[in-house]
């Protein structure tokens, strides 16, 4: 044995290593300096001999310890580039160090890690193919704190931990190595040692790519070839922020689509502005489902690679359609190899063993106390947003984020430090995650689905509130969705169910929600329904309109392989919608929705107007949800001008009976609904219809006829007042005092009326 490289040997480090224990293999396999030249040492179990190569020359390396540990001195002054040279009975093969590349998180991304602050912690933790000084290889990071010791193990190593240990950042707790020689589509996992001395397999939390499912190894997957194409969405995307955008979204499942074209070309078909997709990221359990997220990184390899859900959002973009994606931060899974007791101790999930477990679902709810935790999400948000394009977020099952108590009785939580059942840590997550994406990714939204009672959800940030952009309004759906489920003759003992939404659509930014969670499949819903089969679609497509016309953002899920006619009606309202500013642009405006007809609960109709500050593009609408319909049904009318039907959802197009309007009408003076001009029109059974209201000038004759009867009085008046005697015109003078009187009593009474009308809209 060479005495200089002996007299270097660390002999407890070197026992640590060959049990698999060490923590810091690179202090000591790192090639270093000494006095008598460049020491290099490694950990090659199994082996029968070891070289060092470097440029032409070739040094042996001295075995220090039989179960594989090796080391040499070589004669220089500096660390020269080098390999390994490995025998194993007649396999050679050649290797660089892993130990002599640095490390590839600096100080300041640790400390940012650590801080919960470290935005794009996915460039750096999982695998990432790259290449140092020269050599291709992949880095790898895990962060697992608690772990004795973590390697990494593949196919390229015989899955053999003693092979790859990782170093130990000591800040926070990562794991990292670069591999030399491991590329693309490699498969791996993190194997550890835990205290106690059980060994585990766990799959990389941040891994971009997995086998597939069942199968839950990750992949090494190079994600930096993909070139996009929509610059265009991605600049424009931003006028989103101002909530005064058409958004019209698709909900649906990649699962029941044959390819992405399919999809693309149907959402562009239907004319909707958005998609949301049901969790795109990686799943194991098929009865669970999608939202059971198992790998929050990696795209659901069940539709393709990384490159290919890359296509589709492009895609999608190309056609001027968002793309938004429901996401499940608030708990996970319990499968073999995810996230639960990841290093062997609690570190994703909720270390209060009472509180950790969702009481719905028995998944792990995710420990906001940890910074790390909280980075881990706040860097996934970013990841979908940032790296694939996504333009939005719907978060999934809010409410077990913010109450402590959410779904446990009495006695099976604890309160928070101020005695009330707000989780404080999820609430400043929720906060963070808002205001951080609003500050660098403006245009995205993040999407509440809440059923609780929390205020302002979508208030600012700044004003102390939690920041979405929307939350879902199943307040409204539950209340409209209970309401058609009453046969029409019932209608009219609940029909506040569907005017009660208008009395909070001002208190949060919504999104109306008429998607597969509320309605179903077509079949579903139609079986909540009452009538014969033509009666149920008219109400189906009564639904959509009444959902479009109310103010909010519109979510609906009509089924793929839906009718023709029920195609070509969502187009047309989605067509109108779009090209409607009434139906949008003031949706956050108590001055953008106006009542007509608030109190016809009898006949089951509503009437409204959508309006904009510019008085041209005002739109009336008529909703019936009655069996019969009414064929000159008379509406007061906001100011003269004519009236033309522009959407009828009883169109025979779309499978209706085609009681429609095809003329415009000019409204005439017949006092309606406590307005001076009124029209009247056909209103279909179980249909909608909108008219567009153009004002128009007045004519003369029907100023003179509004002055006529005024004149005709007061004539009369001095007429009686010449004819009488005294004492008549004292009479005269005594009726006179009792007249006004009357009429401010009935002024008073209008005035009331249209102070509870207000009060009913507000």
């Amino acid at each position: 044995m060479d005495s200089k490289v002996y007299k270097y040997m660390d002999w407890p480090e070197i026992e640590a290593v060959v049990y698999g224990e060490e923590a810091t293999p690179r202090d000591l396999m790192a090639p270093r300096m000494t006095a008598d030249g460049v020491l290099v040492q490694g950990f090659f179990p199994d082996a029968d001999s070891v070289e060092v190569l470097v440029d032409k020359k070739t040094y042996k390396m001295e075995q220090q310890d039989e179960a594989g540990y090796f080391a040499a001195m070589l004669p220089m002054r500096k660390v020269p580039s080098y390999q390994y040279r490995i025998t194993k009975g007649k396999e050679v093969c050649t290797v660089n160090d892993p130990y002599a590349f640095p490390v590839q998180i600096t100080e300041d991304e640790e400390k940012a890690f650590c801080a919960g602050v470290y935005y794009h912690a996915y460039e750096k933790l999982g695998a990432h193919p790259t290449e140092i000084d020269g050599v291709a290889g992949t880095s790898f990071a895990v962060w697992a704190p608690n772990a004795l010791r973590v390697s990494v193990v593949g196919d390229f190593n015989n899955w053999d931990g003693r092979c790859h240990m990782m170093h130990r950042m000591p800040m926070s707790g990562i794991y990292e190595l670069f591999i030399p020689g491991v590329g693309d589509g490699a498969v791996y996992k993190y194997e550890m040692k835990l205290k106690g001395g059980a060994i585990q397999l766990k799959s990389d939390p941040y891994a971009a790519c997995t086998e597939l499912p069942p199968a839950s190894a990750s992949v090494v997957k190079d994600l930096r070839n993909y070139e996009w194409d929509d610059a265009a969405w991605m600049g424009a995307r931003e006028k989103y922020k101002d909530r005064h955008q058409p958004v019209s979204i698709y909900e649906t499942s990649l699962t029941v689509w044959k390819n992405a074209q399919e999809l693309v070309d149907y959402v562009k078909e239907l004319k909707y502005t958005h998609v949301e997709l049901h969790p795109v990221m990686e799943y194991l359990d098929e009865d669970a489902g999608e939202y059971s997220t198992f790998a929050y990184y990696a795209p659901d390899r069940r539709f393709g690679m990384p490159e290919d859900f890359q296509q589709l959002v492009n895609a999608l973009h190309k056609e001027n359609i968002g793309v938004i994606l429901d996401w499940t931060p608030s708990h996970f899974p319990r499968q073999e190899g995810g996230l639960e007791l990841f290093d062997g101790t609690p570190l994703y999930e909720n270390p209060d063993p009472s509180m950790a477990i969702h009481p719905m679902w028995g998944t792990l709810l995710f420990n906001f106390e940890s910074p790390m935790v909280k980075d881990f999400l706040l860097a996934n948000a970013f990841y979908w947003l940032e790296f694939y394009h996504a333009d939005g977020l719907r978060l999934d099952d809010v409410d077990s984020m913010l109450y402590l108590d959410f779904g446990r009785e009495y006695g099976q939580w604890r309160p928070n430090i101020y005695g009330t059942n707000e989780n404080l840590e999820a609430v400043e997550f929720l906060k963070h995650l808002n205001s951080i994406l609003q500050k660098n990714l403006s245009g995205t939204m993040t999407i509440a689905q809440e059923d609780g009672l929390w205020s302002e959800l979508t208030g600012s940030v700044e004003d102390d509130n939690i920041g979405f952009s929307y939350k879902w309004n199943n307040n409204w759906a539950g209340d409209f969705l209970n309401y058609l489920s009453k046969d029409p003759i019932e209608r009219q003992y609940v029909h506040d169910q569907l005017t009660l939404s208008m009395l909070y659509t001002y208190c949060e930014h919504f999104v109306l929600p008429l998607g597969s969670r509320q309605t179903g499949d077509q079949e579903s819903f139609m079986a909540k329904l009452p009538g014969d089969e033509d009666q149920k679609m008219s109400q189906i497509r009564a639904a959509y309109s009444y959902m479009m016309l109310h103010p909010g953002c519109k979510m609906m899920a009509p089924d793929k392989e839906a009718p023709e006619e029920l195609k070509k009606f969502v187009h047309d309202l989605n067509e109108l919608y779009v090209s409607q500013p009434a139906m949008y642009q003031m949706d956050d405006d108590y001055e953008g929705f106006e009542w007509i007809q608030l109190m016809k609960y009898e006949e089951n109709v509503l009437a409204f107007l959508r309006k904009t500050e510019n008085p041209d593009e005002t739109l009336m609408a008529v909703c019936n949800f009655a069996a019969v319909p009414y064929e000159n049904y008379q509406l007061g009318v906001p100011f003269y001008g004519k009236y033309k039907e522009i959407f009828n959802s009883d169109r025979k197009e779309y499978g209706g009976q085609g009681v429609v309007n095809p003329r415009a009408k000019t409204c005439r003076q017949a006092e309606c609904d406590e307005r001076e001009y009124s029209v009247t029109f056909k209103i279909p059974a179980l249909g909608v219809a909108v008219f567009s209201c153009t004002p128009g000038k007045k004519p003369e004759k029907l100023a003179v006829a509004a002055k006529k009867p005024e004149t005709a009085k007061k004539t009369t008046r001095k007429v009686a007042m010449k004819k009488d005697s005294t004492k008549k015109a004292a009479a005269k003078k005594v009726a006179a005092k009792k007249t006004p009187a009357k009429k401010t009593t009935t002024a008073k009474k209008t005035t009331a009326k249209k102070n509870i009308k207000k009060d009913i809209a507000v």
